[in-house]
């Protein structure tokens, strides 16, 4: 079975920069994709490679039948295929054959592409430039086409608005009657009340509604202290209601984020932004029956910080996949919302570039600053990027702390990052000398999830990814 997803291709006349090992092992799914394409990363396996200037590497890797798996990387997506029947993006073979691409020049020599990696490469191209003569998403821009019958269009839209009303109306009535009983006495109805009004939220097609609830079912037995982290999260939850109920009012930008929050999708309209953009980070989380993949970019000219999103199945990785420290020529899409950052990736002007420069940074007040300024647009905010410039990790009780190097504050390490190996890769990075780190900045801390050794913001410097 053959294989393949990723971005859009591009041509480029200029050879292709080679990655860093660190870029193409953050590419890797899973963890167990990670070790098995380490495992790959020699030419032992390997037969039949090489690479050229539009930024095509190919080669023939070695299984346990009589044909070698035919794999080949668009590295300006970048995008994947591989004949092996792996439903992983990208597979083993494609993390292992850019791991020799990686090691140099001599591995995977420049040659010319042969005829079964140069069929897929042709395709590709060719139906990105059908893409691009439409005006579609690939191009860079929304569709121009609207909806076959806007009128229906509009009816089922006031239709689901009357059911997420009707929605926000039982929950603030559910809330009521928590805080009559007491917020003491919520953990002994259990976890099944909580999830009955989940999936009556579900039902009333308000799916960021049912997560708040399913996560208030999770804090009575979030250990000591509960009962004020749930009058929180109840406070937060009736904000949102009384925002939706209320939403003809708003402001529209600030309407525009409630309707995101209560679940209901808008589309990339903004004005496009070409920029060179840094890949600061990405990582996966799971929610429920979808993997959610966070890509942070950062726009070298514009300054701005950017999010990408995309979605997987359980069991299978995102498709979209950017190697951490590389840079993009390309133009992003802003989505609608005030204080939002996600954006659309559209097109790309050339191969990445293996190296950046970091963003310049501000001190932990500035960062905690910069959250509090986004709580005003966007009071269900968990977290904020922020840089953090000269700091160092010093050990503070059961956790870490990032200190400024020359001020009294510092940012507590969020509980979730003290065990992962991104943070012992901190600690041993800065030695005790300042570093600048990138990460999100919230109530609960800094989650850092890339670094730079100090003095690094002067120039291009490689990335570390902590995550």
């Amino acid at each position: 079975m053959l294989l393949s997803h990723g971005g859009e291709p591009l041509r480029t006349a200029d050879p292709a920069a080679r990655w860093t090992v660190e870029q193409v092992l953050a590419l890797a799914p899973d963890e167990a994709s990670r070790k098995a394409g380490s495992k790959l990363g020699s030419t032992g396996p390997w037969s039949g490679g090489g690479c050229d200037g539009s930024g095509a590497v190919w080669g023939l890797c070695k299984g346990s039948g009589s044909k070698p798996y035919q794999t080949v990387v668009d590295t300006t997506g970048p995008a994947y295929r591989c004949s092996c029947p792996s439903r992983k993006f990208p597979c083993k073979h494609a993390l292992g054959l850019l791991l020799v691409w990686a090691s140099g020049a001599s591995a995977l020599p420049a040659g010319e592409v042969p005829d079964w990696a140069g069929e897929w490469l042709t395709g590709r191209r060719t139906r990105a430039e059908a893409k691009g003569e439409k005006g579609g998403p690939g191009a860079g821009g929304s569709s121009a086409a609207g909806p076959a019958d806007p009128e229906a269009a509009r009816r089922r839209a006031e239709r689901r608005a009357g059911r997420i009303t009707g929605g926000a109306q039982e929950l603030e009535q559910r809330l009521m009657d928590l805080l009559r009983g007491g917020l003491a006495a919520a953990d002994q109805s259990g976890y099944g009340l909580w999830e009955e009004t989940a999936a009556r939220m579900v039902d009333a097609q308000a799916p960021g509604l049912a997560g708040r609830v399913r996560e208030l079912g999770a804090i009575p037995a979030s250990g000591a202290g509960w009962p004020a982290r749930l009058l929180q999260e109840c406070a937060l939850l009736h904000l949102l209601d009384t925002a939706w109920l209320g939403i003809d009012r708003l402001p529209e930008p600030l309407a525009a984020t409630v309707r995101t929050r209560v679940g209901l999708t808008s589309p990339a309209d903004g004005l496009p932004v070409r920029d060179r953009w840094l890949v600061l980070a990405q990582y996966d989380t799971p929610d429920g029956k979808i993997v959610t993949r966070r890509i942070w970019l950062y726009g070298r000219d514009s300054g701005r910080t950017a999010l990408l999103l995309s979605f997987g199945a359980a069991g299978r990785s995102p498709g979209q996949a950017l190697p951490v420290g590389a840079t993009l020529d390309a133009e992003l899409t802003p989505y609608q919302g005030a204080g939002q950052l996600r954006a659309e990736l559209g097109a790309q002007f050339g191969a990445p570039v293996p190296s950046g420069t970091p963003p310049r940074g501000s001190t932990t007040a500035g960062a905690v600053a910069s959250y509090g300024r986004a709580l005003r647009d966007d009071p269900w905010l968990e977290s904020w990027p922020v840089t953090l410039r000269e700091v160092i990790p010093v050990p503070s009780g059961d956790g870490w702390q990032l200190a400024d190097a020359t001020g009294g504050t510092a940012l507590p390490v969020v509980p979730s990052a003290l065990s992962r190996p991104g943070l012992w890769k901190l600690v041993a990075l800065s030695g005790g000398a300042p570093l600048t780190v990138f990460g999100e900045c919230g109530h609960r801390g800094f989650d850092p999830l890339a670094a730079w050794t100090d003095g690094s913001d002067g120039g291009a410097a490689e990335t570390v990814p902590l995550i």
